[in-house]
């Protein structure tokens, strides 16, 4: 398998490489962190959808949240729904807009984002400790760039 590995990324180009890394490092790196989590009892869709609402500066729609978790509307309801019920979060109404409702973390979801955030912190330190600091504002750099670019074309 590594050998069949090695020979499929000497004939990639170097694009194809980098969006293939890119892809694949998102998706290991998110698995290590679910399984670091797996003992809170809340699915990723959950603590993803916790951490950003515990991190928003004012409350977020569902509709927002959806968007950010890059999930359709009608999943991040019943993903809100496990939460509601669990306790995690609270819908409020919409000041502006009685059709929206606005999320918020309950205490017992903020001391699940207290762990989240512990926990990834850990991971995160562990992880790029290994990678020269130099290396890692260049891929920075480099990430926040195209971020960019693919959010204005």
């Amino acid at each position: 398998m590594v050998r069949r590995l090695t020979i499929s990324l000497l004939i990639m180009s170097s694009e194809e490489r980098f969006s293939t890394a890119l892809h694949n490092a998102a998706r290991v790196w998110r698995l290590a962190l679910d399984r670091r989590l797996k003992d809170l009892g809340v699915s990723q869709a959950g603590w993803l959808s916790i951490a950003y609402i515990a991190k928003a500066e004012a409350p977020l729609s569902q509709a927002e949240l959806a968007s950010l978790v890059q999930v359709e509307a009608a999943t991040m309801v019943s993903t809100i729904d496990r939460l509601e019920k669990a306790g995690l979060v609270q819908r409020l109404p919409s000041e502006s807009d009685r059709r929206v409702k606005l999320l918020v973390v309950t205490a017992e979801g903020q001391a699940i984002y207290d762990k989240v955030r512990t926990i990834a912190d850990s991971l995160r330190r562990e992880l790029i400790g290994r990678i020269d600091p130099e290396k890692v504002a260049v891929a920075t750099a480099v990430l926040e760039e195209l971020q960019e670019l693919i959010e204005n074309s």
